[in-house]
């Protein structure tokens, strides 16, 4: 296996990198290396490789309904406990979703997602969720208001554990 086929894994200074931007991603990279007692070009360079990598990414949204996708959308699966683990897999390669947890209590995992249209996701739901091995029942919920929305304010990143 080649080294590019292995998952990156963010040390403790990627991980600092990111927590700064998350908090404010107009932060300049001059102060966070001050922050975190690094070269400004230490930095640059650790951002640049982070976003070729895919790792992170900056996007400019106030509302996600001005990105052309109005519906928040959460999906309640309940499955196979011996199935959970490969569905969430699956779940989190639909680029229609956003966010996978797996869960303890009424469902086995919560998908979410924005979409454009309700026949998107009935199409999403009927089609590529349903026929996945293990589903046993999908419960939709779409959002009509929302009083409070920080997609920022639940971290979550791929990595492997703490250093």
């Amino acid at each position: 296996m080649t080294e590019s086929a292995h998952p990156t894994r963010l040390d403790k200074l990627d991980r600092g990198i990111v927590e700064k931007l998350s908090r404010d991603a107009r932060i300049s990279n001059r102060a966070i290396a001050a922050e975190l007692g690094v070269t400004e070009g230490t930095i640059r360079t650790r951002i640049k490789r982070l976003q070729n990598e895919g790792l992170i990414q900056f996007t400019v949204v106030t509302d996600f309904r001005m990105a052309g996708s109005p519906n928040l959308c959460m999906m309640g699966i309940d499955a196979d406990p011996s199935h959970v683990e490969d569905l969430a897999r699956a779940l989190s390669d639909m680029p229609e979703i956003t966010c996978v947890v797996v869960l303890l209590g009424r469902y086995s995992l919560l998908a979410m997602g924005l979409f454009t249209s309700l026949e998107r996701l009935n199409d999403l739901i009927l089609h590529r969720i349903r026929p996945l091995p293990g589903v046993q029942r999908v419960e939709t919920s779409v959002s009509v208001h929302n009083l409070k929305y920080e997609a920022g304010i639940a971290k979550i990143t791929r990595g492997g554990a703490p250093d």
